[in-house]
């Protein structure tokens, strides 16, 4: 016969084995969790030196571009504005089809 106690215990066993079971699958989880993370910072951290690169290279054109008389810069500024007129132009006969 089944006890009341026995029943009891039996029912504590249930709970506890799926307690186990679930803080299995917690720890698993963490475990990909935590190696997500490490791949998430590594990332961060080469595109933070991206950045710091191409600003490096954003302030020596800047510097460049200060250093230039002012018929280069009219040059370059003519140069960007045919540019802009071409890419107006490619994207007009974008739209027309």
């Amino acid at each position: 016969m089944n006890s009341p106690i026995d029943i009891q215990l039996k029912s504590i066993h249930q709970k506890l084995q799926q307690l186990l079971k679930q803080y299995q699958t917690v720890k698993k989880e963490n475990i990909q969790l935590k190696k997500e993370l490490e791949k998430q910072k590594i990332f961060i951290n080469s595109k933070t030196g991206e950045i710091e690169l191409l600003q490096q290279k954003i302030d020596a054109v800047q510097v460049g571009v200060n250093n230039w008389g002012d018929d280069e810069k009219i040059h370059l500024q003519k140069r960007i504005d045919g540019y802009l007129k071409e890419i107006d132009k490619c994207l007009s006969l974008l739209n027309a089809e």
